[in-house]
């Protein structure tokens, strides 16, 4: 079986199909004793949101186990980091070929990312139906 990555949530919204997540992501720290008391400690709360015909069940509040598969977290990756770093890299590499400074290079490198991340937000709802979620009560 493959590996799966498992948050812990509360239901914060639920409309049709669509139920919203709110999980506290913890550092590996942040779970110790004396966190409060160390700068390296941190949380972050984020929002996961889950569209699947079969909520049947859940409510506002009650808390969830959201999960997806380690194949579906490694192509979330590469959309959102590994595809961008290589479309800055190449575009370094085209920008220093013909001569340009390093300043033309980074300002085009950051230029880059407007049509890269502008067509993936075109795209979000494919994106949405092949990155999936399955969602289940604690």
């Amino acid at each position: 079986m493959e590996k799966a990555v498992h948050h812990q949530g509360v239901v914060e919204t639920i409309e049709g199909n669509h139920v919203r997540v709110r999980f506290t992501q913890k550092s590996a720290c942040g779970s110790c004793q004396i966190a409060a008391h160390c700068s390296a400690s941190e949380s972050k709360v984020k929002v996961v949101d889950v569209y699947r015909s079969d909520i049947k069940g859940l409510h506002v509040g009650d808390e969830v186990t959201v999960t997806t598969q380690m194949s579906m977290a490694t192509k979330a990756l590469i959309l959102g980091f590994g595809l961008p770093l290589i479309l800055m890299m190449a575009v370094l590499v085209a920008v220093k070929a013909s001569g340009g400074s390093d300043g033309w290079a980074a300002g085009a490198m950051l230029l880059s990312l407007i049509p890269y991340f502008g067509v993936v937000w075109l795209c979000r709802e494919g994106i949405a139906r092949t990155i999936t979620f399955q969602i289940e009560s604690v």
